[in-house]
């Protein structure tokens, strides 16, 4: 069935109406700052102490805005006759964020949780070289990451945190059977002592 002429005109007309008799809502930004869902994407921290420089990060993201720069530290044996270890330490974590395209590969992809999206976007800068954040910065910006939303109430419990309470647990059980040894020895000294003595039945007969 052909279309009637100027049935999308008309439909074109009705959105028109209906968005006009609408009252428009103008946030008075700056002023007024927005209301940001959680997991919006603002921008990356760094949390320093979880990165170990393996390097994931920069090899998958696909702009090639992430550079780090390290050197290796031997660290000596623990015990005598152990051997010397070795390992990475940060000099430089860079994130170029006029590259970034905010895709958060770098995010996922991290081992040790040491990059997090934070909500905050007015960073701007007149010179686009200032928008390359150093880890001084990008440790900055951690103070501005949200705390983690909190687990559906129906939802299991983490395997880290069950493993966790079952040592604490097992270790509270074992300090408290550690306290009342002594304390049950003794109480069953005081009843042995306190107990009064029968005769032996020959020994009645003999009487």
């Amino acid at each position: 069935m052909a279309p009637i002429p100027g049935s999308g005109l008309a439909k074109g007309l009705a959105v028109t109406l209906r968005t006009m008799t609408k009252k428009t809502v103008t946030e008075q930004y700056p002023d007024a700052q927005p209301e940001l869902p959680p997991r919006t994407r603002g921008v990356i921290g760094l949390f320093e102490e979880n990165c170990t420089v393996c390097m994931l990060c920069a090899r998958e993201c696909p702009d090639w805005c992430i550079y780090i720069d390290s050197h290796k530290e031997t660290v000596p044996a623990a015990t005598p006759g152990g051997r010397d270890r070795s390992r990475n330490v940060l000099d430089r974590f860079a994130i170029d964020f006029s590259l970034c395209m905010y895709c958060g590969i770098c995010i996922e992809v991290c081992p040790f949780d040491a990059l997090f999206w934070s909500p905050e976007f007015e960073y701007a800068e007149t010179d686009i070289r200032d928008l390359t954040h150093e880890r001084d910065r990008l440790r900055d910006w951690m103070w501005t990451v949200p705390a983690p939303p909190a687990l559906d109430p129906g939802a299991e419990e983490p395997k880290e945190l069950a493993a966790a309470r079952k040592t604490a647990d097992k270790l509270a059980a074992q300090q408290e059977s550690a306290q009342q040894g002594p304390a049950q020895q003794e109480l069953t000294q005081q009843e042995s002592t306190a107990a009064p003595e029968h005769p032996k039945p020959e020994e009645e007969g003999l009487e």
